[in-house]
């Protein structure tokens, strides 16, 4: 019985000590740790977000670019910081993806705090001119006729494009060669050039090229339409149905960090996300504002963990 009350006790402690702290914070600057270079899609969201929190927090909030292997640099660095608010971490889809391709020295899905989805968008799906199908529909016709005369081009190896897109291949029944690049510049002039057939890419880096003739989009791989490409179906609507592939950004901090502290950035992000010129700001990069509470993000990083596993198993994808 005193154990039970003792227990109880330091439990009621630590509940108020969190409120408290929580109550007080942020007293110093917060870094967001982005484990990639500057200048790409990932900077751009962080340092963004890091502006609107800057703003609602009272104190400074700084974005410290960390890439290499493949994100997990930074990540790692992120996870294994100390708990208290002060570190976060921007994650990408890619994040979900990288457990099953590395021998990570952290447990992806229990050892963070998750805080918010920040983005969501689609891949665009475009092939070339010189490919004789105007619908993704027809395309899937032809790659079963002639299944080893087209290819698709990734941003890698193991990258969330590759992923996404022999998640496709194998729901839509179909083959094609896989052609890795080092990054997505150089697998996109390779599709506007007619090396590849066949790209994943993001809007924002791919629309411009389908407007100006150069790839025809056939579909975006989110569940819905989208308002910069209304005209283009979804993958689900133009052959293949259940297939749903979300571009998306969020916010993570270390595991441990109270509850207080998560839920009043939380609170902060999804203010700044409902703001009209974060939605502007986040479609002049292909994407919308996400939001939503921690656990509906957990739950999303677990559900992702899990699909790309199984596709990395059954693709036997490897990474050098």
């Amino acid at each position: 019985m005193k154990q039970t009350l003792r227990c109880a006790l330091f439990a009621f402690i630590a509940l108020a000590a969190g409120f408290a702290q929580g109550q007080q914070y942020p007293t110093k600057p917060i870094r967001i740790i982005v484990p990639f270079a500057p200048g790409g899609g990932s900077d751009l969201i962080g340092r963004l977000i890091a502006q609107k929190l800057t703003g609602r927090l009272g104190q400074q909030v700084i974005v410290e670019n960390k890439p290499g292997a493949g994100g997990n640099l930074g990540a790692e660095q992120a996870v294994k910081a100390a708990a208290d608010g002060y570190t976060l971490l921007l994650v990408a889809g890619s994040y979900t993806v990288n457990p099953s391709l590395y021998k990570l020295s952290w447990d992806s899905a229990n050892d963070i705090s998750p805080i918010i989805q920040l983005s969501q968008g689609p891949f665009l799906v475009a092939v070339h001119p010189s490919v004789p199908a105007k619908t993704l529909k027809e395309f899937i016709e032809l790659a079963k006729k002639q299944p080893d005369k087209f290819s698709y081009a990734s941003s890698g190896s193991g990258s969330i494009t590759h992923l996404a897109t022999e998640l496709f291949l194998d729901m839509a029944k179909i083959k094609a060669v896989h052609v890795p690049y080092k990054g997505t510049g150089p697998a996109l002039n390779d599709a506007i050039a007619g090396n590849v057939q066949l790209i994943f890419g993001s809007v924002s880096t791919t629309l411009q090229h389908v407007k100006s003739g150069r790839l025809r989009a056939l579909a975006v791989t989110t569940a819905k339409r989208i308002p910069a490409a209304p005209e283009v179906p979804t993958v689900a609507e133009a052959g293949v149905p259940g297939y749903d592939v979300v571009l998306w950004h969020g916010l993570v901090a270390p595991k441990g960090v109270p509850k207080a502290i998560i839920d009043k950035l939380n609170a902060a992000a999804n203010e700044a996300l409902t703001a009209k010129d974060t939605a502007d700001l986040l479609a002049s990069d292909g994407v919308s504002p996400a939001g939503g509470t921690p656990e509906q993000f957990q739950a999303t990083i677990k559900t992702d963990i899990e699909r790309w596993r199984k596709v990395v198993q059954q693709a036997n994808v490897k990474v050098e």
